[in-house]
């Protein structure tokens, strides 16, 4: 199938039928397997995975998710079913699926994403542990046991005495699912595709049993003529509280996080030329859930959630829209009515073996690197262990407790030392968070510096509350009364800002919008007029600061700001000396920011500017030295290894060079205009160089430059993208570049930045002569 996205409403179709049959062949096999997991009649699985893809699919919020029943509500489910009755578990999924409705409507959904990722993890991990445990022994020919311990306690008696066929039957399955996923090569790749894992295992491994004749329990599928339906909910009344919650919030949390889950794979199947499918609405698709519990508690089905798996199969499998999951929940539907013969002749052994591997699978190694790296073992284990031992609910509120107690931990616990510097300095470090609870300590090390030093404070921490930030600042105004010189830093060499003080300016902002540089450039107005004011009646008042002179306050903010996080990467520039890998020749227009545009720092691009962004050919009367002086230097000595020419929207020297009057064109930053409409004087000249590329279009005939995606806006913007192309032509014949070319070892760029959109274009392959500029996307990586 291919990665675009289907051009027309039958293609579309065509990919969400295929799409819903691979999720079908996954749906069918688990729903059974999570059904006889919890103890449930084997029907109320498919029951469940019918309204899930059916009713969640419908009214959810993320089109590729796939809903159902899922494992890790396995646990919850199965002691609901042993304490209340399956009747009355089912009138709790109903009345969990009205909580949902309730936190949809109450527009919480994205507070679900709060819970720390190790509580979740942990949640899942033990789940994972418990159904493993419980579905261990049913593989072996036995019965699970009440309770995870019991479970682990009795699996060496259990492996002691085995039955023989049932050991076959889920050996087989075991290594199906553990060797098709691996099957190599093309062949192995459509193999894949027609039969899942999941399929795949419990095709084969029926077939073992019905051909070699084994005696074991299989499917029981009754009549739905006695298919149980819900009752009124006979118990204590916190019980069937509790019951409700945490059905509803187990389940909102897992289908919430397999939605953000499924938008990942789908922007990153975009990214690789897929179709574009929209983002998950998180209350909608929490108000999908609880309409499908609703409708599967009162059908008798097992709770419904979204499901990483079967979304994971939706989303490789090509599914463009929610036609995919509603078609699998119909085949579903159809399969148990039409197909009971044959689910009737899968042993249980093998739905045991697979619901134990999906539960071993729940304990992911990259989850357990993630907690590692975040240092939340604790909470990853202590919500494990409660959820193993004590259940669901109460692991997790054990996860919470101790969650608490790290963040507090690491809020409190502050590490402030201090050290001698080999030059006579000293330098006070504090590792940590520095709170109210810290300023003893910090005043104690602080007190313990020698006089009249210079003294560099480095803060580790992301937080400083306003008493430390007063106990700090304090400290360093009275040493510097004492002759002692103080630095504080933060992260990275930044200086650290007072709270509620910081810099929120947004980056590349204009001096006249820029809030930090106004509010100093009004001090200095005011001491300017009080200065003036103190000068008498008859002095010279006192001048306004002209708009050059936010070129001073731009530099100090620098140097308070952005000098100090700079400052070791140009000193390692310094000493090692410039290796630009780029030439990048453009307009001296004051909008177009080339460091902006290319995310550029020190040290990355050699820069050329000029009126237009001209290259003069080579070897005339009227070429310039300067820009041939700059790419031989470029080319020869720095060694770049491309050279990239770029124009932008409503450039000044392009309309000059069409003889329009300037000012046609805001704030187009046009050249003085002498009679006519055209420059004179050093500008005049200098447009000279320009005349190739009026000539360029004027020979083009209609085969001027394009932007994809888009019509040219008007003249002034062909005459702009025909400008790079000429110049491109004029670089080239520059011997030093034209040498490199030849070698391979130097490319040349046309790029086009269009200011009022904010939008940058690069020169791709000519089609028919015609050069077509295409758009740069921020999820693209390359054109």
């Amino acid at each position: 199938m291919s990665a675009c996205a289907p051009a027309t409403p039958s293609s579309r179709l065509r990919a969400d039928a295929f799409a819903s049959i691979s999720v079908f062949l996954v749906a069918l096999p688990l729903s059974l397997g999570i059904a006889l997991a919890t103890g449930a009649p084997l029907q109320a699985g498919l029951v469940a995975a019918a309204v899930g893809g059916i009713v969640a699919g419908w009214l959810g919020g993320a089109p590729l998710q796939v809903s159902g029943p899922a494992a890790g509500l396995t646990v919850v489910t199965a002691e609901l079913i042993q304490i209340y009755g399956w009747r009355t578990t089912c009138a709790i999924t109903v009345l969990a699926g009205l909580c949902q409705l309730a936190l949809s409507a109450a527009r919480v959904a994205r507070c679900a994403l709060v819970v720390s990722p190790a509580i979740v993890h942990g949640m899942l991990g033990g789940i994972g542990v418990t159904i493993a445990l419980a579905q261990a022994h049913i593989a072996l020919g036995g019965d699970p046991e009440s309770s995870a311990v019991a479970n682990l306690l009795a699996l060496p008696g259990r492996l002691a005495d085995p039955i023989p066929a049932a050991v076959t039957v889920s050996a087989v399955t075991v290594a199906v699912l553990l060797v098709w996923p691996r099957l190599p090569g093309r062949a192995g790749s459509k193999v894949r595709r027609a039969a899942p894992a999941a399929l795949a295992a419990v095709g084969l491994a029926t077939a073992l049993a019905t051909l070699a004749a084994l005696n074991l329990p299989r499917v029981d599928l009754p009549s739905w003529s006695s298919h149980a339906l819900p009752q009124m909910p006979e118990g204590p009344v916190l019980g069937l509280i509790a019951a409700v919650l945490t059905i509803a919030l187990v389940g909102g949390v897992e289908s919430l996080l397999s939605a953000v889950a499924v938008d990942k794979l789908a922007a990153a199947r975009q990214q690789a030329g897929g179709p574009r499918v929209p983002k998950a609405d998180l209350d909608r698709e929490l108000r999908g859930q609880g309409a499908a519990n609703m409708v599967s508690g009162a059908l008798g089905g097992l709770p419904v959630t979204g499901v990483a798996v079967r979304s994971a199969t939706n989303v490789a499998s090509g599914a463009v829209s929610r036609a995919s999951t509603i078609l699998h929940g119909c085949w579903v539907l159809l399969a148990t009515g039409l197909l009971v013969w044959l689910l009737e002749l899968i042993p249980l052994a093998a739905l045991a073996a697979l619901v134990m591997v999906v539960g071993i699978q729940l304990v992911k190694p990259a989850h357990l690197r993630s907690v590692v790296r975040h240092r939340e073992v604790a909470v990853y284990s202590a919500t494990l262990t409660g959820v193993v031992v004590l259940g669901v609910l109460q692991g997790v509120a054990i996860g919470i407790a101790v969650a608490v107690v790290v963040a507090l931990h690491r809020l409190t616990h502050t590490r402030i030392t201090h050290e001698e510097l080999p030059g006579g300095g000293h330098r006070v470090r504090v590792r940590g968070q520095l709170t109210f609870l810290a300023v003893p300590r910090l005043t104690r090390v602080l007190a313990g510096v020698p006089e009249s030093s210079a003294v560099s404070v480095e803060l580790d921490g992301s937080f400083m509350d306003h008493a430390a930030y007063e106990a700090l600042y304090d400290w360093r105004g009275t040493y510097r009364t004492q002759g002692g010189t103080v630095e504080i830093t933060g992260r990275s060499g930044q200086p650290v800002a007072e709270p509620g003080a910081t810099h929120h300016c947004a980056p590349w902002l204009p001096w006249r919008n820029h809030q930090c540089l106004s509010a100093r450039s009004s001090g200095e107005t005011e001491r300017a007029r009080g200065s003036a004011q103190r000068t008498g009646p008859g002095a010279r008042p006192a001048r306004r600061p002209a708009r050059h002179d936010q070129l001073l306050v731009g530099v100090r903010n620098f140097q308070r700001t952005t000098a100090p996080v700079v400052r070791g990467e140009l000193a390692r520039l310094a000493r090692e000396g410039q290796r630009p890998t780029q030439l990048f020749l453009t307009c001296a227009d004051s909008r177009l920011v080339t460091s902006m545009i290319t995310s550029s720092g020190p040290g990355d691009l050699f820069t050329v500017r000029n009126v237009g962004n001209l290259v003069p050919l080579p070897g005339t009367e009227s070429s310039d030295d300067s820009v041939g002086a700059a790419i031989e230097y470029a080319v020869d000595v720095l060694r770049v290894q491309s050279i990239t020419v770029c124009g932008h929207s409503g450039c000044g020297a392009m309309q000059a060079l069409r003889g329009a009057t300037p000012t046609a064109v805001p704030g187009a930053g046009s050249p003085p205009a002498a009679r006519g409409g055209r420059p004179e004087g050093a500008l005049g000249r200098w447009l000279r160089h320009g005349r190739p590329t009026l000539e360029r279009l004027g020979e083009m005939n209609g085969s001027a430059p394009r932007l994809a995606g888009r019509p040219v806006a008007d003249p002034l913007e062909v005459l702009c993208l025909t400008n790079v192309v000429q110049q491109l032509d004029h670089l080239a014949r520059h011997a030093c570049v034209a040498r490199r070319v030849a070698e391979g070892s130097l490319e040349l760029r046309g790029m086009y930045f269009h200011v009022g959109e904010a939008q940058t274009y690069v020169l791709g392959r000519t089609a028919g002569g015609v050069p077509d500029f295409s758009p740069v996307r921020p999820d693209v990586l390359t054109l």
